[in-house]
């Protein structure tokens, strides 16, 4: 392909093919030829000069770009559609270049052209609007078209021209901005909700897995899916059985048993067990993207601000018309009148509140939160109440163990020997622990067990050397195992391992040891604790399901007053219910599937950076970085969000009463009063697109890799 350098410094490379070079899918299909190359970070294509702008790594690795150039032929020219970053930027681009050509055509116009054509563009542009007003006035509608009909027809009848140009510029300028805001809040929650698979695993003929791109699968084709993962196509599982994590698609919290025959969906988590799928259908043809595309044409992620302020500004425009009646009956004059219907509330109120919501969710993800709807922000500055799961969220989720104790048969090493042989097949923190503290002790542990057995958040049963073998907590050893524990060894554990997790070991219904487990909490999570109080929310409550001495102790060193211990993952979601029948409005902060229940049930969910996917899938809100501090600043954020659009309201308010009120006295004319109006309204929109935060917190944020 032929191009020309338009610019070559630092990490960053213009290039320009001519216009016609490539179509806009083309451009695509261009970026994606080049963002093959690891060293390549961002491209950005544009069809109508047949530029390519590219962003690469080191400076040293220059020529590899322009090899990689200069290796794409006019038969790599081939239409792709856009993924979701691609499309966002293309979003971006389009709204700048119609705002740029709006304000161009603007300015060159007064300069430009000779008064009697511009009033006559200016009564071709008002068709659109009259047109607008008849559909309402027809329809009994009295709403903000007629409202904007009504003022520019006055304004025409009058032979004002200007203030009509400048109030249709104006209402242009909006309704761009409207439909910008809009459209990027749906690519945030589509960019969300989309599958960031790269490779899967596809058994071939001879049972073998091989990894390849997702790209380049096929109908029918089989892929293996190991226990939390998620499922990336639609299909039938033709071997293996698993419990399937379906919130997504259903909403139910609770997986669901799949076997061969049963149908599986994209997006879905497979939380036990491994499955091979055979593919159905797969990309733009699933079930999730589906359902990603309804969510496009959905209005319930709006805040409730955003709502109520479209609501006033439609309820407002009976008035404007009654105060325009009244100041012409009292004042016989029709310029006067004009003044008043000039005073627009609704166009502010339109433009500021959105605007608002989306600048506070892009300031959101410049300090790596990502948040799938305005409402969710809004529920966050709201909220009087915090529910932390406590491993993983207010601990780092590195459990350590710091003891092992026979109580019966076995030694010491032999309890920690079989509990890694047991546990090592178990993905979870816990599990890692004890496997990891063998090794380091150099206990090697053979396969001397059958096929184990999960009971999710419970622990696991399998038969070690024809005996049963259960491992696990205190819940599922004795109350659904029936294991019995003598008074001695009850006494023991209460006074040794108070103020630590344990793990108990039970062979053929008898207690043999038990395992102490450390998860010490983050150092930042007492000082994030405190903070969140004083930003106004006034319960901090931690579930967990350890002991009650363990959940005290952590509770303790946390500053947190109310908790709750030996919580299943079924409570979770049921002590949220019961505080929002409290009436409180609740956040619930976690990072496991078992968290996911919990997410759902409350009024705004966050996740953490290394949660599960199931969690990620149902969490409002996704901390990028692994920064307990980010929850401060998304208060900050959403308080200070809500504070912008409650001082927009008033401005509004003011600024627009008192134009009504010198335009009924003839202090100012139509044109003052519609100049006055519009250059406020977009000074009040300019200064809802500043930052809340005054400066993006520097976080080091570690890049997570999906397979």
């Amino acid at each position: 392909m032929k191009y020309q350098v338009m610019y070559n410094n630092g990490t960053r490379i213009r290039v320009r093919s001519g216009q016609a070079a490539f179509t806009k899918k083309e451009g695509y299909g261009i970026s994606s030829l080049l963002l093959e190359n690891n060293f390549i970070k961002k491209v950005f294509t544009s069809h109508r000069n047949g530029s390519i702008l590219i962003y690469y790594d080191d400076v040293k690795n220059r020529d590899k770009v322009f090899a990689a150039l200069d290796k794409i032929t006019e038969d790599d020219l081939v239409e792709v559609e856009p993924d979701m970053y691609m499309s966002s930027n293309e979003l971006t681009n389009n709204f700048w270049v119609s705002l740029s050509g709006m304000l161009v055509r603007r300015v060159l116009g007064k300069i430009v052209l000779p008064i009697p054509i511009r009033n006559l563009l200016t009564v071709y542009r008002a068709t659109k609007y009259i047109w607008h007003a008849l559909d309402s006035l027809t329809s009994f509608r009295v709403d903000v078209a007629l409202l904007d009909g009504a003022a520019v027809t006055g304004s025409l009848l009058k032979r004002d021209f200007d203030p009509a140009s400048s109030m249709m510029f104006l209402l242009s300028i909006s309704d761009l901005l409207e439909d910008y805001t809009l459209q990027k809040t749906k690519n945030t929650l589509k960019e969300s909700l989309t599958l960031n698979i790269d490779t899967v695993w596809v058994v071939n003929e001879d049972g073998e897995e091989i990894q390849q791109p997702i790209s380049q699968i096929n109908k029918d084709d089989k892929i293996k899916v190991h226990m939390g993962d998620v499922i990336p196509v639609d299909g039938k599982v033709v071997d293996g059985e698993g419990m399937v994590n379906e919130a997504t698609m259903t909403g139910e919290p609770l997986a669901v048993h799949k076997m061969p025959g049963k149908t599986v969906h994209a997006g879905t988590v497979v939380e036990e067990g491994n499955l091979i799928v055979q593919v159905y259908s797969f990309d733009k043809e699933t079930r999730l993207n589906k359902i990603i595309n309804l969510i496009e044409n959905s209005e319930e992620l709006k805040a409730d601000a955003q709502s109520k302020a479209e609501e006033l500004a439609d309820s407002i425009v009976p008035y404007s018309f009654l105060t325009t009646f009244l100041t012409y009956l009292i004042t016989r004059d029709t310029t006067k009148a004009l003044s008043v219907l000039m005073v627009d509330f609704s166009c502010a109120l339109k433009l500021t509140t959105p605007l608002s919501v989306i600048s506070a969710m892009k300031e959101a993800s410049d300090n790596r939160m990502m948040v799938k709807g305005g409402k969710f922000l809004e529920k966050y500055a709201t909220a009087d109440t915090i529910v932390f799961d406590k491993t993983g969220t207010l601990t780092n989720a590195t459990p350590k163990v710091v003891d092992v104790i026979s109580l019966g048969d076995y030694s010491r090493d032999e309890i920690l020997r079989m509990s890694a042989c047991i546990e090592e097949h178990f993905a979870h923190s816990i599990a890692t622990a004890i496997v990891k503290q063998a090794e380091e002790e150099g206990l090697k542990h053979d396969e001397d067990h059958s096929e184990v057995e999960y009971i999710v958040a419970h622990g696991i049963a399998t038969s070690y050397n024809g005996k049963r073998a259960v491992i696990g907590s205190r819940h599922f050893l004795f109350d659904d195992e029936g294991v019995e524990i003598s008074k001695e060894d009850e006494k023991l554990i209460d006074e040794k391992v108070c103020e630590y997790s344990v793990v108990y070991l039970a062979i053929d219904n008898k207690l043999e040891g038990i395992i102490c487990i450390n998860d010490p909490v983050r150092k930042e999570a007492r000082n994030v604790i405190e903070e969140l109080k004083k930003l106004g929310i006034e319960n901090v409550i931690m579930l967990t399901g350890d002991s009650e001495s363990g959940a005290k102790s952590s509770a303790e060193a946390l500053g947190i007053t109310e908790y709750r211990s030996q919580v299943l993952p079924e409570d979770k979601a049921s002590i949220v219910e019961s505080l929002k029948e409290e009436g409180r409005t609740i956040i619930m902060v976690g990072d496991g599937i078992n968290d996911s229940p919990a997410l759902a049930a409350a009024d705004v969910s966050v996740s953490m950076k290394n949660s599960s996917d199931i969690a990620r899938e149902v969490a409002d809100v996704s901390l990028l970085s692994d920064n307990l501090y980010d929850l401060i600043t998304l208060r900050k954020l959403s308080v200070g969000m809500l504070n912008k659009i409650d001082t927009n309201y008033h401005s509004i308010i003011g600024i627009n009463g008192s134009l009504i009120a010198l335009g009924m006295f003839g202090i100012i004319t139509p044109s003052t009063s519609s100049l006055i109006h519009n250059l406020s309204t977009m000074l009040l929109g300019a200064l809802s697109t500043r930052s809340v935060l005054k400066e993006p917190r520097e976080i080091e944020v570690n890049v997570i890799e999906t397979a």
